[in-house]
């Protein structure tokens, strides 16, 4: 029986951004179904401990950039470790790519292009006609698509995917689910791996 990935992320986590290609290769290796789920960590830190980039002590932001520095190399992703654009809002992201799911849609590309546009070609993926452009990049209605995620709904879909990350014990992202076996950081992806082949 093949295993099924509750993948939580944010849309402008350099982290999400390093481990998205990944999961979802790990995941075909073995014939796992991925549910991606895009949320906010302005939703999600507040109520588990977690605090924003630049309310962190000193010490941690120095080890967050000599991380950052150390995993595209390995990943074989390519990463501007200070993008122009960062920090920035990622609910705008969340609620289009959650819109476009909604609508039948498979995310899994889209979210890696929004991800790509924050931190490899510079771009500001907070703001309504980037996203708009890249949806459209993607044969998608962006102008369509993005009337519907700022409405109501949107902000509903992106309501209910945090409390279904916190509920399910999500932190922080990425956030691996694997048939309820929590993994954190997409420096465990080969835990995840080892996971799904029977090996933990």
């Amino acid at each position: 029986m093949s295993m099924h990935i509750t993948y939580y992320f944010s849309q402008v986590s350099p982290w999400s951004y390093l481990g998205h290609a990944k999961i979802g290769e790990i995941a075909s290796r073995y014939d796992a179904t991925i549910d991606y789920v895009p949320v906010t960590l302005s939703a999600v830190f507040p109520r588990t401990g977690g605090l924003p980039l630049p309310k962190r002590a000193p010490e941690r932001q120095a080890y967050r950039m000599a991380e950052l520095k150390r995993w595209p190399q390995l990943r074989g992703v390519p990463l501007n470790v200070e993008p122009r654009h960062f920090p920035t809002d990622d609910r705008p992201a969340a609620r289009l790519v959650l819109t476009a799911k909604a609508q039948g849609h498979d995310i899994a590309q889209l979210s890696l292009a929004i991800l790509r546009a924050c931190w490899h070609e510079e771009r500001d993926v907070g703001d309504l006609a980037t996203l708009g452009e890249i949806a459209t990049a993607f044969g998608l209605d962006g102008p369509a698509l993005l009337e519907a995620s700022e409405a109501e709904t949107g902000q509903k879909r992106l309501d209910d995917a945090c409390e279904q990350a916190i509920t399910a014990g999500c932190f922080g992202a990425p956030w691996y689910d694997v048939d309820g076996e929590p993994f954190w950081g997409q420096d465990r992806l080969e835990l995840v791996e080892k996971k799904l082949a029977g090996e933990l």
